[in-house]
């Protein structure tokens, strides 16, 4: 654990926490089966830059009890789970960042209400359900969960998966049962079915005057590159791309990605890049690594 993080329950979900609590509030979200521990290697920079950050797990992720019905992990019950948790930060609105499957949950939070948030940042996220090679995975994914449990997809992912050290791959394991396996099941629900909401989230942004961020890594192999552009487009959101990272730009380029998240805290009216222009050149680029 980075000195000055600390382990943390709001209203009733596993947190980290980092930085002075009277400074602006940073709500951290992660992606499928992963969990607050990922953004680890950047909650030191970012209370460092002055802010006071948390990062969650949500309903039914490792530390986080959820229950055991598929229909409690709706997209409204995360959602008024991120409400619950800004409130109980007792700091006002909250900068509020979905990663991935994240995204689709901070989306849905700022929809239901954007008072609650003081900018959005859609971290390699896409406008609907995910497309691709990871499609394609969270089929299988979600079939062998139903049929043979977390055990089942453990073992399969396990098989294919790069020698980790000890420490890491022991983590990794105990985060992966920790999960409630009916979260693991509706998360993949969603992230293959969720319709494109961004008229929507544009619509609600634009009344209330919420700065929103598009941004991933230049090798996501998330949702193509292209369909991340074209959101920014139809959201009039700033528009970043972080050289060296794939889908989770935490682990792979932490640095460009604090410096993308604090300059847009900071100064969320200037664009760093035109959206427009970039779906073009990410159409050509980075999205051939996903369909």
């Amino acid at each position: 654990m980075p000195v000055g993080v600390w382990r943390t329950d709001l209203g009733g979900l596993a947190a980290l926490r980092c930085g002075p609590e009277v400074a602006p509030a940073v709500l951290l979200l992660p992606g499928y089966a992963a969990s607050k521990e990922d953004f680890l290697p950047i909650l030191p920079a970012l209370a460092a830059a002055g802010f006071a950050v948390t990062a969650l797990d949500l309903r039914g992720q490792h530390e986080s009890p959820g229950p055991d019905e598929i229909a409690a992990y709706s997209l409204e019950a995360f959602a008024d789970d991120v409400h619950r948790v800004i409130d109980a930060l007792g700091a006002g609105p909250a900068h509020l960042v979905g990663h991935s499957f994240g995204g689709l949950v901070a989306r849905a939070a700022v929809i239901a209400d954007p008072g609650r948030m003081r900018s959005l940042t859609l971290l390699s996220s896409g406008p609907a359900g995910i497309v691709g090679r990871r499609q394609a995975a969270l089929r299988t994914i979600r079939l062998v969960l139903e049929r043979g449990g977390s055990a089942a997809v453990w073992a399969a992912l396990h098989a294919v998966e790069r020698p980790r050290p000890a420490p890491t791959a022991d983590f990794l394991r105990q985060r992966f049962f920790a999960h409630n396996q009916a979260c693991l099941v509706a998360i993949a629900q969603h992230l293959l079915d969720t319709p494109d909401r961004v008229a929507e989230l544009a619509a609600v942004a634009r009344g209330a005057g919420l700065p929103v961020l598009v941004t991933h890594g230049d090798g996501d192999d998330g949702w193509p590159a292209a369909v991340q552009a074209d959101m920014a487009r139809r959201l009039a959101a700033r528009y970043e791309v972080l050289p060296g990272a794939r889908h989770d730009p935490a682990a792979d380029a932490p640095d460009a990605l604090v410096a993308a998240l604090v300059g847009f805290w900071r100064t969320p009216g200037v664009p760093a890049r035109r959206a427009a222009s970039a779906v073009a050149e990410a159409s050509s680029g980075a999205s051939s690594g996903v369909a």
